[in-house]
């Protein structure tokens, strides 16, 4: 554990995540050509990016499963030939149908990535340094976004749409030589040998694992932290950026890379704090959202088009979202034992992602129903337009804002459940606060 081979396993497995996030998020860079190339509106656009979500989605729990039963290396290499499979497809694809089926293999594998890296993490670190190391994955893991924003955005304006997504495909092939060559499941221990059998006995560890209150605040943590940030980098940031705000694709492009920025220089302070306080991880959650919610009011509430360092302030804290969503595999990985971490961690990893996808579609529902109110009026069609962004994002605060509610309500039912079995109580933070300032802490 913690040893030098450890981490040229976690190199490979991070270079493999990096190239599943690249492929997540070639379409949010590609929005615009997509809807001409294919002669679509922006409710049915944002199909072609949610189909992607639901199949990812739909298959964590599956995934976590099957990882349970055949390791990480097995899934991580399946999920790299998927995502070949399925960008050649978008390459070549000469309709919105067959466009739609290449994003469904993307998703599939892509759904296989992350969550069998953070179950490997788990058999080669140990102690405080795994919190930190899963922070630095999920971080890095976002530079697959650079990619996408500036190399691949080069590409697909210089080049074309199939020799960009061809060239994408050609990364996921590499990833998928290295994890067969060199990534290994891990050293032999307790939980590995005592993985389940039979399916039934999978579907009995799923049922634990749900029914655990640290698993759902895990859950609503990842569904609340992450969505907005999603929504924005995969699909609609690049169009409001540029068609909505005025901004260039080059400008724009470069947005997209500082909400990677911000999540890899908040992301190793997140597991630094996640280390120290174990138990106001939630509190961490909390404030996060309420910054992300915070600063979209003012940018949606702002006379006419929002100043540049406004959104530059927008495009931060989305940033730090990406990070703080992985505070919900913490929370995963400390209340539920290893051998049915894989069934946790593809819980965990929905939350996010429904949010997001059912923002994705609503959010375009509502750009569609706006521009056909604005021309049955006699105006001409602008679909992309701020002041129909604005009404549009709205969606955001009703579905975080209810997953805010669950999570408060399970991280009631988690402290009571620490309460009764191991002793621990957890006070108000203003509590806690307090005290520590008498203490001298403060």
């Amino acid at each position: 554990m913690n040893s030098r081979r450890s981490w040229i396993v976690w190199g490979v497995a991070a270079f493999a995540y990096i190239v599943a996030v690249l492929q997540r998020s070639s379409l949010g860079v590609s929005g615009v050509e997509a809807a001409h190339r294919f002669d679509v509106s922006a409710s049915l656009l944002s199909s072609l990016a949610v189909v992607q979500l639901i199949v990812y989605a739909a298959l964590q729990i599956p995934v976590g499963i099957v990882l349970d039963r055949v390791g990480p290396k097995f899934l991580i290499a399946a999920g790299a030939l998927l995502m070949v499979g399925g960008q050649v497809v978008l390459a070549v694809a000469p309709s919105i149908g067959i466009a739609i089926l290449g994003r469904i293999l993307v998703g599939a594998g892509d759904a296989m990535t992350f969550i069998s890296v953070i179950r490997l993490l788990a058999s080669w670190f140990r102690g405080r340094l795994l919190p930190q190391v899963s922070q630095w994955t999920g971080n890095i893991g976002q530079l697959g976004q650079v990619l996408s924003a500036i190399p691949l955005s080069l590409v697909l304006h210089r080049y074309g749409w199939t020799t960009a997504f061809l060239s994408a495909a050609a990364l996921s092939a590499l990833a998928l030589v290295l994890v067969v060559l060199l990534l290994s499941n891990g050293q032999s221990d307790v939980a590995w040998n005592e993985r389940v059998s039979s399916w039934r006995g999978a579907m009995k560890q799923l049922r634990e694992s749900l029914g655990r209150p640290g698993t759902q605040l895990g859950f609503w943590s990842h569904f609340t932290t992450q969505s907005s940030g999603t929504v924005f980098s995969l699909l609609w940031g690049f169009p409001m950026l540029t068609s909505g705000l005025g901004f260039s694709p080059a400008v724009a492009s470069e947005m997209l890379t500082l909400i990677v920025v911000a999540g890899v220089i908040s992301g190793p302070i997140l597991g630094i704090l996640i280390a120290r306080f174990p138990l106001r991880r939630s509190n961490l959650v909390l404030l996060i959202v309420a910054a992300i919610g915070v600063v979209w009011t003012v940018v949606l509430l702002w006379p006419g088009h929002p100043p540049l360092w406004l959104v530059v302030t927008l495009v931060v804290v989305l940033g730090v979202g990406g990070p703080g969503s992985l505070i919900g595999f913490d929370f995963a990985r400390t209340f539920n034992p290893l051998r049915s971490l894989g069934s946790a961690n593809g819980i965990v990893n929905v939350g996010g992602f429904l949010a997001s996808f059912v923002m994705m579609y609503l959010i375009g529902l509502v750009l569609d129903l706006l521009d056909q109110s604005r021309v049955a009026g006699g105006a001409p069609s602008d679909v992309f337009s701020w002041d129909s962004f604005r009404i549009a994002l709205l969606v955001q605060y009703l579905i975080v804002g209810s997953g805010v509610v669950f999570l408060v309500i399970a991280r009631r039912r988690t402290r009571r459940r620490m309460h009764e079995d191991e002793g621990i109580q957890v006070p108000p933070l203003w509590v806690a606060l307090v005290r520590a300032r008498r203490r001298g802490n403060l």
